[in-house]
């Protein structure tokens, strides 16, 4: 059917499409009478060129209410339908013949980029004539997931898309799902990446967004009997519609080489190698507004020339593509593996690549909206840089050179602009992830950069020294060790003389001329100088010749040979501890702003984690508690539910201002709005019952309560806490009776998500060990559907859209302290789900929002696990009989024969690496099994469970990343709204 429909209507208009989009038939097709559907496809393809522009700034909250006519958003469905088969036929990539689900999905993405450019255009127009200050937002991942059912629901095109996909054959979610997830990041940092962006968008921020074009992604992830493995990405197979690459935007990033100083005394980085980095632009459109942003993705490639042709003929193929091999590899893979000396250059190029040709794109927007009068010192007035945490930090030295070596400013004038420009998101506060890389592998890739955070560690030093009393050594070796940027580096020679000058001198030891009078053994050194003797001080004592050893085996004096000196052990030389560039460090010297993203997590920030910087510049941190767009994250991911909170509230004004979702609590106990609200959750979890069984193989019952949690694989997210708190689940049931079962535990479905790092090894075993467990539970007849367990594989955003609407308990368990904030926790809540956490990140706000009733709390507070590590390594913890017991269940071989050894050893012994339990799974095991019969308790009572899955989404209003845009706007960026009239 698809095919007939589809290709009747092209066989009637081919030609005259074509002279219609050459502009030849604009007059003949105008005639009153025509109805063909080749006059619509006309009348939207001309559009570009009949858009009037006429722009003016109004501010976004006193003019609120203001109703825009886009005449895009008027366009009917024949109109749409003809500009989808004209991208069908004439931007192909597929063969004419049909008109398949693949091809039907790249025309009407294509059709929407058509209508996406026209506001793009107009955005950016507005901002280069009227040069207002912009924010670009730096980060290594954006995790934007698929495009476009969110790009025509921001539009406003839904229905209007639905009813031409229809004349022409296929559903809308059959073609959406068409699409693969755009494989541009991993987890929650790429994730709130991307809600940001929809948030600038839709609250018409002037912004950008800076990343890398990954052609094969993180990995995709396949479950095997061996747990995860690894393929590469293959999102750009076909292609992707909405980018488009600016062939005439690229620049040129350079490594290696030497730093010279010229004739004129400048610092010149010469040599070296070179690659050019090229745009390729993403528009991102905002909900019910004109403004349409852009994501900016660098990808690499090396010029032509640099392929060795005569390498080549000469058969030698592999030297002669390596120019070329080495830069477009730079953006192969996101997080390579850095194992390897080879794996740390590669993700060192990555983070600088990312840095220069942003900061030199920035620059020149900079400089042509300037004009002929390049004013450098209103550079912060114009531009605003987030990092977002520490990959970009190389933007700091990155834009110092610029300005100094290509600019001619000063060193003065450079960091003062730098430091106002440049902003710093922390998301973490494991130390390994707050990098510091290697100094000798930077001096090699980045020598004048080295140079350049020489300086500026020198200057950190000397202020440093002038804040801190220098009487006091000990305090002042303590801050320069916490504080400084160069890590194992030597003080340079002015304050190293200062160190020598205030290091305290050891009193010399004096021998008491009593003791030495006393003493049988005691002789009187000669003063050779003097002829006479003399006492001995600590330091004559130093100027002795070693005394004769004495022949034990004839007890006599023996002269010590060459021979027998060569026998003596020599002393183990010392290593040297390696030298470091501390990148969070040089984020804090060099920015403006420090924020953390959550209120526990910022405290951590400021009490332990920079806790020196904190004393120092009080003024410079801030939290911005996280946020999720509630666009993509209810009201298009979940539309059943949307309509019942819009029906309920009276209007659908809570997508764009969530404070109105509190409204939702005057309604909890209404029985139509909890009968609705249950009907939807059903309806959600159905859909996730077809698709595990699609994508698993495994069959679940909707009556079950689905139980998920879904984020990245790592020990402090406790993924393991989870599993074998299921596993001392099933072990209770196989003791009971049938009836004893169904009386004490709700059935459940677990369902877990997310991908371990490819070389994260207990990661992976935690991985496998789910699987396993779930292999056994899931076949066992006497358990059924009152347990299952399921591993998705390929977590992802599409995924999520899926599993967190069906989602009734999600849980949130990390080690207390350890998580920054998380923001699925926020999309749960949102979506009427109830957690079941730590005191951790933002779950703590979270709580406090939804009320305390509301949310399932267990385990150790964040103030107490450094007391707990402690109580541990001393051999105090006494672990709770119901651990030991799972442990054991385990090491018996009930869930096959794969050796568990090192999984479960991680969580005992009292210390070393590796083992000591350090994420507290033990501690918290006991109160976490006694949390989960409080679910079980509150899940029978349907009424009260549906109240508090209200009362989440009620509370949600302050998770909204609307809200956290606009703190990071006034606060730090000091960016207004603009719109387009």
């Amino acid at each position: 059917m698809a095919v007939s429909q589809f290709s009747a209507a092209i066989s009637t208009g081919r030609s005259e499409a074509l002279l219609t989009r050459s502009g030849l038939l604009v007059g003949g097709l105008g005639s009153r009478g025509s109805k063909s559907k080749v006059l619509l496809m006309r009348t939207w393809i001309s559009r570009p060129v009949t858009v009037r522009r006429s722009f003016s700034v109004n501010s976004v909250s006193s003019d609120s209410n203001k109703t825009l006519k886009d005449p895009i958003t008027q366009e009917d469905a024949a109109s749409i339908a003809s500009s989808i088969k004209y991208h069908a036929e004439f931007t192909p990539l597929f063969s004419p013949e049909r008109f398949e689900l693949p091809k039907a999905f790249f025309a009407t993405a294509q059709s929407v980029r058509d209508a996406l450019i026209i506001n793009w255009n107009a955005t950016y127009d507005y901002y280069e004539k009227m040069n207002v200050k912009q924010a670009y937002y730096l980060s290594m991942e954006f995790l934007q997931g698929r495009a476009l059912l969110n790009a025509i629901g921001n539009l406003e095109l839904t229905g209007a898309y639905a009813e031409a996909l229809r004349n022409l054959g296929h559903k809308l979610e059959h073609v959406a799902i068409q699409e693969p997830d755009a494989a541009l990041g991993n987890g929650g940092l790429g994730r709130l990446a991307s809600c940001f962006l929809d948030s600038l968008a839709t609250l018409n921020y002037p912004a950008w967004g800076y990343g890398l074009r990954y052609k094969y992604g993180l990995f995709k992830q396949r479950i095997t009997k061996d747990g995860q493995e690894e393929v590469a990405e293959d999102w750009l197979e076909m292609g992707n519609p909405w980018e488009i690459v600016r062939n005439d935007v690229s620049y040129p990033v350079k490594f290696y080489g030497k730093v010279a100083s010229g004739s004129d005394g400048k610092r010149h980085w010469i040599g070296g190698e070179d690659i050019k980095a090229v745009a390729c632009d993403v528009p991102i459109p905002g909900y019910k507004t004109k403004t349409t942003i852009n994501l900016r993705l660098w990808s690499t490639k090396a010029p032509s020339e640099d392929f060795d042709l005569h390498a080549f003929n000469a058969g030698e193929h592999t030297k002669a593509y390596e120019a070329l091999a080495n830069a477009e590899k730079i953006c192969y893979i996101l997080y390579p593996g850095d194992e390897s000396m080879e794996g740390q250059v590669l993700r060192l190029k990555q983070q600088y690549t990312l840095c220069s040709a942003s900061l030199q794109d920035i620059i020149a927007r900079f400089e042509r909206r300037s004009g002929a009068n390049v004013r450098w010192e209103e550079f912060p007035e114009k531009v605003a840089v987030q990092m977002n945490d520490t990959h970009p930090t190389l933007c700091i030295p990155e834009l110092m050179r610029i300005l100094i070596d290509l600019k001619g400013l000063s060193w003065k004038e450079a960091w003062n602009i730098t430091q106002r420009t440049v902003a710093y998101t922390n998301h973490t506060v494991l130390p390994e992830a707050l990098e510091k890389w290697s100094l000798e592998l930077m001096q090699k890739l980045l020598p004048r950069h080295v140079e350049i955070i020489e300086m500026i560690d020198e200057e950190l030093i000397h202020t440093i020294v002038s804040e801190y009393d220098t009487a006091d050594y000990e305090l002042l070796e303590k801050k320069l060790k916490e504080m400084r940027i160069l890590e194992n580096v030597d003080l340079p020679p002015a304050i190293a003389d200062l160190f020598v000058k205030l290091k305290p001198k050891e009193s010399p030891v004096v021998v008491p001329s009593e003791e030495l009078e006393n003493s049988e053994d005691a002789v009187e050194p000669i003063d050779e100088e003097n002829g006479s003797e003399k006492k001995v001080t600590q330091e004559t004592k130093m100027e002795l010749p070693e005394p004769e050893p004495i022949d034990e085996e004839n007890g006599s004096e023996k002269k010590v040979t060459q021979e027998t000196k060569m026998e003596l052990p020599e002393p183990e030389p010392v290593p040297e501890p390696p030298k470091r560039v501390h990148m969070a460090n040089l984020c804090v010297v060099g920015g403006h702003a420090v924020n953390g993203v959550a209120e526990i997590h910022s405290e951590i920030v400021k009490d332990e984690v920079f806790n020196a910087f904190f004393k120092l510049w009080p003024e410079k941190f801030q939290n911005k508690t996280n946020g999720v767009t509630p666009r993509r994250w209810i009201h298009f991911c979940n539309p059943e539910l949307s309509k019942i909170v819009t029906d309920w509230i009276g209007s659908e004004d809570w997508v764009l201002s969530t404070e109105k979702l509190a409204e939702l609590r005057k309604f909890t106990d209404n029985e139509d709005l909890q009968t609705q609200w249950r009907a939807a959750k059903r309806n959600n979890k159905l859909k996730v019952v077809s698709f595990l069984k699609e994508r698993t193989g495994y069959s679940v019952s909707p009556d079950a309560m689905f139980d998920i949690q879904v984020k990245r694989i790592h020990e402090y997210k406790r993924q393991l806490l989870n599993i074998l708190g299921i596993v001392y689940r099933y072990k209770k049931m196989k003791e009971m009776s049938v009836a004893e079962r169904k009386s004490k535990f709700v059935p459940r479905v677990c369902i877990f998500g997310g991908k371990a790092f490819s070389t994260y090894v207990q990661a992976k075993r935690i991985v496998k060990f789910i699987t396993d467990v779930g292999a056994t539970v899931n076949h066992d007849p006497e358990i059924g559907d009152l347990l299952k367990v399921v591993f998705v594989p390929d977590y992802n955003v599409s995924v999520a859209e899926l599993l967190i609407p069906a989602s009734e308990l999600s849980q949130h368990i990390s080690t207390a302290g350890m998580e920054a904030s998380g923001t699925s926790n926020m999309k749960f809540a949102m979506n009427g789900c109830i957690l079941i956490g730590t005191l951790d990140g933002a779950n703590v706000e979270i709580r406090q929002e939804v009320g305390v009733e509301n949310f399932f709390l267990f385990g150790a507070k964040a103030h107490e696990i450094a007391g707990l590590r402690k109580q541990r390594a001393e051999g105090k913890f006494v672990p709770d009989p119901r651990f030991e017991e799972v442990k054991e269940f385990v090491r018996s071989g009930v869930f096959g024969s794969y050796n568990y050894d090192e999984l479960i050893g991680s969580l005992e012994g009292n210390e070393g690496f590796g083992c000591a339990d350090y994420f507290l799974v033990g501690k918290d095991f006991p109160s976490y099994i006694e949390c989960q019969e409080k679910v079980d308790e509150a899940y029978q009572d349907q009424k009260r469970w549906t109240r508090m899955s209200i009362l989440n989404t009620a509370g949600s209003y302050k998770f909204s990343s609307d809200r956290t845009i606009h703190e990071y706007a006034k606060d730090i960026w000091n960016i207004e709204p603009v719109k387009l009239l």
